[in-house]
């Protein structure tokens, strides 16, 4: 298992301690809206993410499996603040995905931790060395884009009914970081070019 920091957030994998708090945090209707969480969120679901799902992808990492699905408990102060993963493929690449908790919005944190993430993919001597990051959302999920847009991810479209929500197709938009790209926004912030009509 890997631990990041950066001196404000530290990222660790999640442990049965924190179930509390990230089930509370799952209750929020963005983080339910915009996520492939099951909803209504229980306590069970919790468990089952941080004892199944989380414990399951830090192993398949030690195993050294092209596949593996390592995932950090972001804090600050000692607060769970939100979730982030690296969802590795094979042959050097990996998508991340990440959350929120309603209680730290607005602070930067979500920023400091996929730069953390970014540069253990990327660059870290204990990291997977990856050739590129994908990123993929939701259609209208502005605040997950401006945060990969900053780290210098390039849009790459609109996928129509791209993504899966709880069984239900959802259009998508997608961004890739490569290895030997500027970390910092590289594109003019796409606007209406990128909106697909829902059905």
């Amino acid at each position: 298992m890997v631990e990041l920091s950066d001196g404000v957030v530290r990222l660790a994998p999640p442990v049965v301690a924190e179930i509390p708090q990230i089930t509370r945090a799952c209750q929020d209707p963005e983080v339910s809206r915009w996520t492939t969480i099951p909803s209504p969120y229980t306590t069970d679901d919790g468990e089952a993410f941080v004892t199944t799902t989380a414990a399951d992808g830090w192993r398949a990492w030690a195993d050294g499996a092209e596949d593996a699905k390592p995932a950090w408990a972001i804090h600050t102060d000692d607060e769970l603040v939100g979730m982030v993963g690296l969802m590795l493929q094979p042959v050097r690449s990996g998508e991340i995905g990440y959350w929120t908790a309603p209680w730290a919005r607005g602070r930067g944190l979500m920023q400091r931790a996929v730069a953390l993430v970014v540069d253990w993919g990327f660059d870290a001597s204990d990291g997977p060395h990856l050739d590129r990051i994908v990123w993929h959302a939701l259609t209208g999920n502005w605040a997950s884009w401006r945060i990969v847009w900053k780290h210098g991810f390039r849009f790459e479209g609109a996928e129509r009914l791209g993504g899966v929500q709880r069984g239900e197709r959802r259009d998508q938009w997608s961004a890739t970081l490569l290895r030997d790209d500027p970390r910092s926004p590289v594109d003019p912030w796409p606007a209406t070019t990128i909106t697909v009509p829902q059905p």
